[in-house]
């Protein structure tokens, strides 16, 4: 932040501001005033993905930050106008209703459940549940030739015990703490498969340490309609929905989905359509 030396003049005009925001000013589109006088929007991501929300030290990176970027432009804000937030999985309905961000990008799967307590615009990506294997293993065809194998199970996570549950009863559950642990033991064979969403997976596997060491299966176990969160009865839902058709329009979309997750071999589901929500 660049410290300005405040003169009586200016002293004057951030009087005047004070005055009018106590007097209830509003921005209909989802931010408020900066420090500068310039509108602000508070977005929220996730911090640890790669390829889809990461914090680095160069800022941060994804297809769901580019996403997010792209529509917080349609909405009036340039990206150094963006104050962005970590939206950690179990906290996002809550930082919605709180008003602690404007809108979420981050993973976000639109569900029944969730839809009772925020409102999503999109879906913008379909993902699937899906397993990460090396690139050399062709015993992993299809998900029954995970019995037997040795599969990553992430602490919190419910997408390998879905598997042993339903589709290989036989497989052998080994727990590691995240995904990102889970990478070196399927690289050194201490694991023969990892499993969560194939956006997530490609993600992973397109960092530039694990390039072209790894492949995804192409299993497609579930749908996962990933969606833009904003609060209840919040008008930003049709603006953003408009932002992303925009996006898919211009081909803005697929570049993204390209150059995040296309490392990784990723093969995308096309953009949804808005409102289309696939069980």
């Amino acid at each position: 932040m660049k410290l300005r030396k405040v003169t009586a003049a200016s002293a004057t005009v951030f009087a005047l501001a004070l005055t009018a925001t106590a007097c209830g000013g509003d921005n209909s589109s989802g931010g408020d005033s900066g420090s500068d006088g310039g509108k602000t929007i508070t977005v929220g991501i996730k911090f640890d993905q790669p390829g889809l929300g990461q914090k680095t030290p160069q800022g941060y990176a994804g297809f769901d930050v580019d996403v997010a970027t792209y529509v917080a432009k349609k909405l009036g804000y340039n990206e150094d106008q963006i104050e962005w937030k970590e939206a950690k999985s179990a906290d996002r309905e809550t930082m919605l209703q709180r008003g602690d961000v404007d809108f979420i990008a981050a993973t976000y799967s639109i569900t029944p459940e969730r839809q009772e307590k925020v409102d999503f615009a999109g879906p913008y990506l379909l993902a699937h549940q899906d397993v990460l294997v090396r690139a050399d293993d062709n015993k992993i065809k299809s998900p029954k030739d995970l019995n037997n194998a040795k599969l990553c199970s992430v602490t919190g996570s419910t997408s390998a015990q879905n598997v042993k549950d339903k589709l290989a009863p036989k497989a052998q559950l080994q727990p590691y703490p995240t995904y990102s642990a889970c990478l070196p033991g399927l690289q050194n064979g201490a694991i023969d498969a990892l499993t969560t969403d194939d956006s997530i997976l490609a993600g992973y596997a397109a960092q530039s340490q694990f390039k072209g060491k790894f492949k995804l299966g192409g299993f497609k176990l579930t749908n996962e309609n990933y969606g833009i969160g904003v609060k209840k009865g919040s008008d930003l839902k049709d603006k953003i929905n408009k932002a992303l058709e925009d996006m898919v329009a211009d081909k803005a979309w697929q570049k993204a989905v390209d150059e995040n997750l296309g490392p990784a071999n990723y093969k995308n589901e096309p953009a949804p359509k808005i409102g289309e929500i696939k069980s």
